[in-house]
């Protein structure tokens, strides 16, 4: 019986990460049994197999028919996720194509190989051991000493010494309430430092303490000390590429399409806050509730209103409305990369493909867009097969932009 109850858990949360439960409710729940179950799917898939071999060994005849057959279909539910994962692979590189055109590898420094590409399974074994030997952190640098430990920064990059290196700044992401600069981003930043670049991970101040918009008021005072301190690190203050998950990729977007706003830099507004590309992960979009969409609303009337802004929508649309970034772009929006999961259930997707369709619709920015089958949320904090796709493919992206740049800019 014990047996057969595992694999009856089992079924559950694989059932769970196939086709979670809708509805902005069951969003939080569907999320945290969906998640590890998303992304780890290759070792569930060998948890089960022992499993079920053990019990076939040690039982015999006496083996539970039932908890055979529903550890076959859980194998073959397992056996599907991994699929899923596998094939962002080909669903990053065909959104690259579609937005960059087919020759955009030509302008790379070099095509990247089939072991660049393969999924490091050996690295996989242990998704949870992130340590970089090639890359040096400089931890807790102070931006803003004013709030304490909300005000510090850390700074990855690669061990030998670097100068003009491109710069990506990485926002945390825990609903503007929680997170820390250490806990996110570190897959994609360790991957880039590797590889020349000078990465920024920042804490910045959280609600409900400091309601909304403390928190793009602090990201907008990081890119501010990039540009002012980041040569000292071997960046090049000129040019920042932006990036971050959930509210991370809110602030990320937000920041990109309020270049220089007098209103969210208080007592440095002179300051140059633009940046050169953005890259947000599965971010929410509307903060206002503006494009009608139930789960916008709920999301603004149940959590942001009461935990976030600190006010009613009634009382104060204008907050909900400027920080919304949808309704914020212009034609001089900045080049952007959004990628989203298909099976997000604490943002809906379709806040992703509506921001995407009005990027391209007003601003003359180039606009690449990764909708990640079978994807849930937060699906690349630790490495996974998902997420090593996922940064490899942001590697020929910001690349291939840094590159496009250069030549621009007559730097290459």
């Amino acid at each position: 019986m014990a047996f057969l109850r595992r694999q009856v858990v089992t079924a559950a949360l694989t059932a769970n990460a196939i086709r979670p439960a809708p509805g902005f409710r069951a969003g939080v729940p569907a999320f945290a049994f969906g998640w590890l179950t998303s992304e780890l799917a290759q070792h569930l898939f060998a948890l089960t197999a022992a499993d079920t071999t053990a019990h076939v060994v040690r039982r015999g005849r006496r083996r539970s028919v039932a908890g055979l057959a529903l550890a076959a279909a859980n194998l073959a539910g397992q056996a599907f996720l991994l699929d899923q994962s596998r094939r962002v692979q080909k669903d990053a590189e065909d959104a690259l194509v579609e937005g960059l055109g087919y020759d955009y590898l030509e302008q790379l420094d070099a095509k990247p190989t089939p072991a660049e590409l393969a999924t490091p399974w050996r690295r996989l074994a242990n998704p949870f051991r992130m340590r970089a030997l090639d890359v040096v952190v400089e931890k807790n640098v102070a931006y803003a000493p004013e709030h304490g430990k909300r005000g510090l920064l850390d700074i990855y990059r690669p061990a030998e010494p670097v100068s003009g290196a491109p710069v990506l700044l990485q926002v945390h992401g825990g609903g503007w309430t929680i997170g820390n600069k250490d806990q996110q981003g570190i897959p994609l930043m360790q991957h880039l430092a590797a590889k020349g670049w000078v990465c920024v991970a920042i804490n910045y101040r959280l609600a409900p303490r400091d309601p909304f918009p403390a928190q793009i008021v602090d990201v907008k005072r990081a890119i501010a000390w990039i540009r002012e301190h980041i040569e000292e690190y071997g960046g090049d203050p000129d040019y920042i590429a932006i990036t971050g998950g959930s509210a991370g990729g809110h602030l990320t977007a937000l920041a990109a399409v309020t270049p220089n706003d007098p209103a969210y830099q208080p007592g440095f507004e002179d300051a140059d806050t633009s940046v050169a590309v953005a890259v947000p992960h599965y971010g929410v979009y509307d903060f206002a509730g503006s494009t009608g969409l139930r789960s916008a609303a709920q999301m603004r009337d149940l959590f942001l209103a009461p935990r976030v802004v600190r006010q009613g929508w009634e009382d104060a649309p204008e907050v909900f409305e400027a920080g919304t970034p949808l309704l914020r772009i212009t034609k001089e929006a900045p080049d952007f990369f959004v990628l989203h999961g298909a099976h997000d259930t604490l943002v809906n997707v379709e806040q992703a493909r509506l921001f995407v369709s009005r990027l391209r619709e007003i601003s003359g920015a180039t606009v690449v867009y990764a909708e990640l089958p079978g994807a849930q949320h937060a699906f690349d904090v630790f490495p996974s097969i998902r997420s090593a796709h996922v940064v490899r493919a942001i590697d020929r992206y910001l690349h291939w932009h840094w590159n496009g740049w250069r030549r621009e800019h007559g730097r290459g």
